[in-house]
């Protein structure tokens, strides 16, 4: 049976190819990502989809404008019923605050759950050297800290982060913060991309409580015995 600690990434661009996966994967997998590249193609219907499908749905659009642009985005995504979304970090105490204040108005008005927002703190594709290279004073693992303490002050209900900091966000903004992770590989899979990632048991052992896998999954020869040996990989965690 699936985990909803396990998240999904929907990495295709068109809701037959998403259909089509979701159908594959079965009763294995109870949590997706819809990003920008689903959403973009396919737009709410995505959503709206995994929701009739009694899945659980991160909206991974990584919101990032001014306050007001953002918590007025932020309140129209309500409304779509996904259970977690997201927004950088880097946009500020004034835009957390904003969004945190218009997703609790929203939900409220809607008489629906809250969805969850996520500050998106450093991209894992992102190491040191390329941090340096668009201005990042500081290193990453204090960067990220920084970010993730900010997001807790304004209202934000965890963040999106390597699994190298899940460990020390957890100690620092307590057991109910939310951490999801990227860049998870497991034992049977290589890096591709990701230049800040580890496997599923270490990242929760560390204190993530989410886990995004895609292409581990999404492009095995068999998905669903992929997810399946990921379930096992972490099983007693």
């Amino acid at each position: 049976m699936a985990d909803d600690r396990i998240i999904t990434a929907l990495d295709v661009h068109s809701l037959d190819d998403m259909k089509k996966l979701v159908e594959t994967l079965g009763d294995s997998v109870s949590f997706y990502k819809v990003g920008m590249e689903l959403f973009y193609s396919a737009g709410p219907d995505a959503v709206r989809y995994l929701k009739d499908q009694g899945k659980h749905v991160f909206l991974d659009l990584k919101v990032h404008d001014i306050p007001n642009t953002v918590a007025q985005s932020i309140r129209a995504l309500t409304r779509l019923g996904a259970d977690l979304m997201t927004l950088h970090g880097t946009g500020g105490r004034a835009m957390m605050e904003a969004a945190a204040e218009a997703v609790r108005d929203e939900a409220a008005k809607l008489n629906i759950e809250r969805p969850r927002l996520l500050a998106v703190t450093v991209l894992t594709s992102i190491d040191e050297d390329a941090w340096k290279e668009i201005g990042g004073k500081y290193s990453i693992a204090e960067s990220v800290k920084n970010l993730a303490k900010l997001a807790k002050e304004a209202g934000i209900d965890g963040t999106v982060s390597s699994p190298y900091e899940a460990k020390e966000i957890r100690e620092m903004n307590g057991p109910d913060f939310l951490i999801v992770t990227p860049g998870i590989r497991p034992t049977f899979a290589v890096a591709n991309d990701q230049k800040r990632f580890t496997t599923p048991s270490q990242a929760l052992r560390d204190g993530a409580s989410h886990l995004v896998i895609g292409r581990p999954i999404t492009k095995a020869a068999d998905p669903k015995e992929a997810a399946q040996k990921i379930l096992a990989e972490i099983q007693g965690v």
